[in-house]
């Protein structure tokens, strides 16, 4: 699976906070010198190319000498950053600031009720909720129902999270995957609206259905994906569930060995589409976590397994990253022949026929499809905020429907009566839920309390997008989120974040607790590298393999450009990244330490050459290449942080934070770009440390609770404000 950072609203903290103060001096070291990390080196011969890897040994995580290491550092990490100060009021405060608002996510209308998430103030972890009727007055607490706290299970007690769900078309039934300790083990449970009781089935190894798990029409069943005992994410296929029986009983449909004449790639993972105003049935392949999928055909009615006559109706070379079906017509997205893509149709009922272009390609980036009943919508990017049309399925006019705001658009859920419910957010704009009415021009948005409003003024801060100059002449999206007319004198403390993967946005969100960093007068910002999606295919392409290096340069060049436009100074400055991000922000680190005062890699994806060797290290082929091509291995081991580090070369403060039970990026590998930084330079403890921080209840992000990530948030901005030498945060001797 992707190595993303977990873009939920759940999920979302670390991703899009930081925190910063004015400061004067660095003040007093750590307490102690770094814990012993053994060497023993092993040599690998890439292509001719030598490479010695000191800490491959770490990558036995079941071993008691890693375990017993990294339980040292953790402890080391522990006991450091708790010499700084200013740390519990930090924490307080972005407590306060959490609890300050609701927040809802997931929306999904089934029986014509609305499904979604919901975390109050002072809870964990979301909670699944039901609305049914969306009509009813502002008094909201009347209106919702909760169905499912994930940390009450009857008999289950701990620390559970909601993975994923998706309600039956009659809205009487709702699978959930559920799994704890930031695992996404899922557990697929089916919970009974009527009764708030599980039935019968507990399916394991069902975490994959993040993508989506497909009902039967009539509500009697559904198709699911899963995954081997000995396998993470390979070798999945689906199995068709009918409600009531065991799981043993379940048949395969389509996937790893399902049908000999059917050949599955290891990494493919396969999914199953089912509407209830369509006759068909559609396959969707994920060629690993490549961009483009393929999908198969095959009347609903003739689900056989193996026996099923499925018909291939789009290839890899389609270039279509979603698609939808409607009645006979498949709805689709294809990057062909269009960076930014088009949209296409196709007759299911006609064997040979071709697409059809509904909606051309333009400017914006269309990203998104969600079927109603009389329309196809489609959501888009536009300079950074989100844009939708509404595409007629009888007519084929198109019409851009009008938002509240220029934010985010991250939930659309059309309604029967032609109206349209959204979610939308900005950088300083708290999430709004409302509904939309395109067949009425001009009829004003109706608000749906789903959650409270927010109690909070966010006049005092500003948010602005510029365009920047890459090191080959590039102009790369920067957003900036500051307090109101902030003073632009080089002293600003500001953090920068990047990701740049696998054509995935960074699109405006909001957060409450950014409100701790414009009180100390910082600034947060976004720097929307090559890799990403921002500007469409082309833009993933630019930071894709062989060209990589341009979603590094990216960064810097962001990072250039607020020091030169006296935002700040590299004293002031700090970088973060995470996940695929990994690349990003130690790539920054490795190739120009100048920049930054500070880094955070999170669950980072440093060593790139032995990557491919983890469970999860297939998918991610695609997108970042193979040791055993030449080639790739060039361009990957010219990157690679882990490799890059160099003996005596002064780097910044750097906190490395992982999660011991994360399934994508494994533990050992930010633990080894961590020593590795720690052996570089033996007395950096004293003014400028490398840290790693381990959560032993944490994953990857997902499943994390509320109160975890906020305790990491407080751990690295107070490490973040030590080094920009705020005195509230200079260590205790």
């Amino acid at each position: 699976m992707k190595l993303k950072t977990p873009l939920t609203f759940t999920a979302s903290i670390l991703a899009s906070l930081t925190v910063a103060s004015l400061g004067v001096s660095l003040g007093a070291q750590a307490a102690a010198p770094y814990p012993v990390t053994p060497e023993k080196p092993v040599t690998d011969n890439y292509h001719g190319t030598v490479v010695v890897d000191p800490y491959r040994w770490m990558e036995d995580m079941k071993a008691a000498e890693f375990q017993g290491w990294l339980k040292t550092q953790s402890t080391y990490a522990a006991e450091v950053l708790a010499t700084l100060p200013g740390r519990a009021a930090l924490r307080e405060r972005l407590g306060k600031l959490s609890d300050s608002a609701e927040s809802t996510g997931g929306y999904d209308i089934s029986g014509g009720q609305l499904f979604y998430l919901k975390r109050g103030a002072g809870q964990n972890q979301a909670r699944l909720w039901l609305r049914a009727d969306l009509t009813c007055a502002a008094d909201a607490a009347s209106c919702d129902r909760e169905l499912l706290d994930p940390n009450n299970l009857p008999g289950e007690p701990g620390k559970h999270a909601i993975d994923w769900y998706s309600p039956s078309p009659n809205g009487k039934r709702v699978a959930i995957g559920l799994s704890k300790g930031g695992s996404e083990n899922s557990v697929l449970r089916v919970f009974d609206v009527a009764t708030g009781r599980f039935l019968s089935e507990a399916i394991s190894r069902t975490g994959l259905n993040e993508h989506g798990l497909a009902w039967l029409p009539d509500s009697s069943g559904f198709a699911y994906n899963r995954h081997p005992a000995d396998e993470r994410y390979n070798k999945s296929a689906v199995y068709l569930h009918k409600l009531g029986q065991s799981e043993a009983a379940d048949t395969a449909q389509f996937g790893w060995q399902v049908d000999p004449k059917r050949v599955f790639a290891l990494p493919d993972l396969p999914y199953l589409h089912l509407s209830k105003n369509s006759p068909w049935a559609l396959a969707e392949v994920l060629h690993g976590d490549a961009v483009d999928h393929s999908f198969w055909a095959a009347p609903a009615k003739q689900l056989k397994g193996a026996a099923t006559p499925w018909r291939r109706v789009i290839r890899p070379e389609d270039r279509v990253i979603t698609a939808a079906l409607a009645g006979n017509t498949l709805y689709a997205l294809t990057q062909k022949t269009a960076s930014r893509r088009q949209l296409v149709s196709l007759d299911l009922s006609q064997p040979r026929a071709k697409f059809k272009i509904v909606l051309p390609a333009s400017d914006s980036v269309m990203q998104t499809l969600q079927m109603a009943d009389d329309a196809v919508y489609v959501k888009g990017l536009d300079a950074g905020v989100s844009k939708l049309w509404r595409v007629d399925r009888k007519s084929g006019k198109s019409t851009v429907v009008a938002l509240p705001f220029d934010g985010t658009l991250r939930d659309i859920a059309p309604l029967k009566n032609g109206q349209v419910l959204v979610l939308q957010e900005g950088w300083t704009q708290a999430p709004q839920s409302v509904l939309l009415s395109p067949n009425k021009p001009g009829t004003a948005p109706q608000a749906v309390p789903v959650q409270k409003p927010l109690a909070l003024d966010t006049s005092l801060m500003q948010a602005r997008r510029v365009m920047v100059k890459s090191h080959d002449g590039v102009m790369v999206p920067l957003s900036i989120v500051a307090p109101k007319d902030v003073a632009l004198d080089g002293q600003r403390p500001t953090v920068l974040t990047g990701y740049g993967a696998y054509g995935i946005t960074l699109e405006p969100r909001f957060a409450a607790t950014r409100l701790a960093w414009i009180e100390r007068g910082g600034v947060l910002a976004t720097c929307h590298v090559r890799g990403g999606g921002e500007l469409g295919e082309e833009w993933h392409q630019g930071g894709y393999i062989a060209t990589k290096q341009n979603t590094v340069s990216d960064f810097i060049a962001c990072a250039e450009w607020l020091i030169a436009n006296k935002y700040t100074s590299p004293a002031k400055l700090a970088g973060t990244g995470g996940s695929a991000g990994g690349i990003t922000i130690g790539g920054t680190i490795t190739q120009r330490p100048d920049l930054l005062a500070a880094a955070q890699s999170s669950v980072g994806l440093s060593d790139m050459l032995r990557m491919e060797t983890t469970p999860n290290g297939a998918p991610n082929v695609a997108e970042f290449g193979t040791t055993t091509n030449p080639a790739h291995f060039k361009s990957m081991y010219a990157l690679s942080p882990y490799h890059r580090v160099q003996d005596g070369r002064a780097y910044p403060a750097v906190i490395v934070t992982t999660g011991a039970n994360d399934p994508r990026v494994e533990a050992w590998i930010p633990s080894k770009f961590a020593a590795r930084l720690q052996a570089a330079n033996p007395e950096s403890y004293k003014t400028r440390p490398t840290l790693l921080r381990v959560d032993f209840e944490a994953g990857h992000g997902m499943g994390s609770s509320v109160s975890q990530r906020l305790d990491e948030a407080a751990d690295v901005w107070s490490f973040f404000l030590w080094q920009f030498g705020d005195v509230a945060f200079a260590p205790k001797p």
